[in-house]
Parts: structure tokens; sequence; C-alpha cells
């Protein structure tokens, strides 16, 4: 049984969950004050994280962070959530306590809405769930870049495919020209079997940090900024950002072409490339390729649960375990000859740059949808249907 928390709503804000971070299961629902909710259930953050709105794609239970509607045939759940994250801003007005910010239920129960017909409400949904629907479509289609991107670094990189299958005499799947950079036969090393003509190397071989700091005086207010809460877990897709307004403490740049990781655990598993120049918090270790055809190599290697392990490994401190660039470039690595990672790049580089493409869309949708809520909401901008048709117009 899904079971809905804190990390759930931050990660979805706005849409809808199919599954959780956690579950549960029927005796774990009958001895708690929790119980299970149907599909379309609209879920409030009321605790610590404020104001997060997800929606239940199926039945779940929440924890008790959470209030819940469950909508009647004259509530759209789509309006609903649209309200909530309209007003998200306003819920911290009605939040008690100095450290653990705590909306109570008699706060929520005493919560009014302008409420329009129920057509109305589907008109406004419709409009909005579009923008929502296609933000949602580039997101997953993001995952299924990678997927394939990953699945090709391992078939390459770690576990030798067209080399082994070449070895046994078999077809190595690929064009003849890529086949032909793959070598037949493999040689014993430190880190196990390689390719022939492949050497063992560490991640400094092919990639460096760039440490460019710049004091806040010096960044524009419009400047792009990363910080750890900005990453990505397990994905490359980073497509989170604000802008360097307000930045208090220096920080470090950036440029296209550089990959950041965050370098304090549980961060480790926080990596990807941004889309845009800019600049990040000094938790954050740039890392630039030594040439352009290691972007894909570097980056499948950063990303990888083998990395992490490394980073894991090799962190000290108590409070905030850190990794260094010292550590993480000393993590070993088998080098191909430069032909191969050209051959990766060129496979890999387009995969990357249809993901920067979706975030750039997405961002601009998100833009739009945000811009027309209020309007929407406010019955600022009316939405009329033509007589006899199902379709609106504005």
């Amino acid at each position: 049984m899904p079971w809905i928390g804190i990390r759930d709503a931050t990660a979805a804000h706005g849409f809808t969950l199919h599954d959780t971070v956690e579950h549960t299961n029927q005796l774990g629902i009958e001895n708690s004050s929790a119980r299970v909710l149907p599909a379309n259930t609209v879920c409030l953050s009321r605790t610590a994280s404020v104001g997060y709105v997800v929606v239940m794609g199926r039945p779940m239970a929440t924890s008790q962070d959470f209030v819940n509607w469950v909508c009647s045939d004259d509530l759209d759940f789509r309006f609903l959530k649209y309200v909530l994250l309209a007003e998200r801003d306003s819920f911290h007005m009605f939040a008690s306590g100095s450290v653990h910010q705590t909306i109570y239920f008699p706060e929520v129960k005493a919560f009014h809405i302008c409420l329009p017909p129920i057509k109305e409400q589907r008109r406004i949904a419709d409009v909005l769930s579009a923008l929502d629907d296609k933000i949602e479509l580039n997101r997953r289609m993001n995952g299924t870049l990678e997927s394939i991107a990953r699945a090709i670094f391992k078939s390459w990189f770690v576990d030798f495919d067209p080399v082994r299958r070449k070895m046994e005499g078999g077809d190595p799947g690929l064009p003849p020209d890529l086949a032909a950079l793959f070598p037949d036969a493999v040689s014993d090393s430190a880190l196990g079997e390689l390719p022939s003509g492949w050497r063992v190397g560490c991640l400094g071989d092919v990639a460096v940090q760039v440490r460019d700091s710049v004091k806040p005086s010096d960044i524009l207010a419009a400047t792009p900024y990363f910080g750890l809460e900005h990453l990505p877990k397990r994905s490359i897709a980073l497509g989170d950002w604000t802008t360097a307004d307000g930045v208090a403490s220096g920080k470090s740049r950036f440029a296209v072409g550089d990959i950041l990781f965050g370098k304090l655990r549980p961060y480790f598993h926080k990596v990807g490339p941004p889309p845009v120049a800019g600049v990040c918090s000094t938790d954050i270790v740039v890392v630039r390729p030594l040439a352009s055809e290691y972007f894909a190599l570097v980056l499948g290697h950063l990303s990888s649960d083998e990395f992490v392990d490394h980073a894991n490994a090799a962190s000290s401190g108590t409070r905030m375990p850190r990794t260094s660039w010292r550590d993480m470039a000393a993590y070993p690595i088998a080098v191909p000859p430069r032909a191969v990672c050209t051959a990766f790049e060129a496979m890999a580089g387009p995969l990357v740059d249809l993901t920067w493409g979706n975030i750039t869309r997405s961002r601009t949708l998100s833009c739009l949808r945000d811009t027309a809520l209020p309007v929407l909401l406010a019955g600022e901008l009316a939405l009329s249907t033509p007589e006899g048709d199902d379709a609106y117009a504005t």
C-alpha cells in the first residue's frame, strides 16, 4: 500500500502520485490512525514542509503530516488542487510553531474558497491540466532517454558486451563501423578483465574540478542558481533551479558542458549536467570533462551506483560527511581509446540534448500555467463553451 510522506510531496508538488518512497500493508493501516483513501484524493502537507500539494493516482494512505480531501460530485478534484497551489503562500499565515511549523485541523476546516459551477471548474481544470499533462509527458520522456543512455553506458563500459559477443563469434549488435572499434579479446588488469587496448585509469584522467569562485556582489540577480536542493536524485535531468537574487554567500561559476555533483552525504546521488550556465553552492563540485568526447563517459561514471559507493567510502566528517575532488578523481575506471569515447558521445550526447530541450519546454509551460492560474481562478479570463460542442473557447 503506497504511503505518502513529505518526501513524496516535495518531489511531486502539483502532480499525481502513482507510487511512493515508503509502503505499508493492511496490518499497518489497522494499527494506525490512517485509512486508505480513494484515487483523486487531494493531499496538502501541513507540517514541517507546509503547502505541498499532490493527488493520489490510486488508493493510498498518508502520514499525519497531511490533510486530505475526498471530493464530492460538486467539486472537481483538479480544481481543488489548483486552488491549493494558488494559495500556497497563504498557508503559512495559518501555521503555528517557531521551529516545526504546523497547520492544525480547526484552521484547515475553516478554509473557504470561491467555488464556481462544476462545469466552469472543469473548463478551468481542463486548461491547466493540459499544460501539466505536457510537463509530465516531458518528465517521463526524459526518464526514458536517461534509461537508454544508462543501458548503453553499462553495456559498453561495464559489461563490455560488444567485446564479449565478438569473442564468442557472435554479432556485437552494432553497425559495422562501431563494431570495428571494439576488440575481440580481453586482458587481465587490476580492475579485472578489460578489452585489449584499454587501460586502467581514474576519473582524474578524463575530468578536472573547476574552481571559479565568485563574490555575491559580482553575481547578477537573474543568474541561474543551483543548490543541493535543486539537484536530482538518481537522475541526470537537472531541470530545477532558481536565480541568484538574494544569494548571501560566495558561489562557484559553471558552464554548459560541466557536471554538478553534490559532495555532502546523502547527496552523492544528486548529479546532473545543467542546461544553462550559472552559479552553484560551494557544497557542489563542478566537474569538467577534459575533452568534449569525454562528457558522456564522465557523466555515466558520476551518476552510477558504483561511484556513489566510492564517494560514500571516501567521505569524511561526523555531522555532514563529505567527499572531495581528490577522492573523486581517484575513482578507478577503464579508459577506452578516444575513438570509443567519441562514438559513445555521438550516441548519448543527443539524448542529453533532447533532455535539455524537454526541460526548457517544461519550464516555459510551468511559467504559463503559473501565470494563467490566478487569472482563471479569479474569473478574469472567461471560458465559454460553444453550444452543442464540448470544446471550450477563450
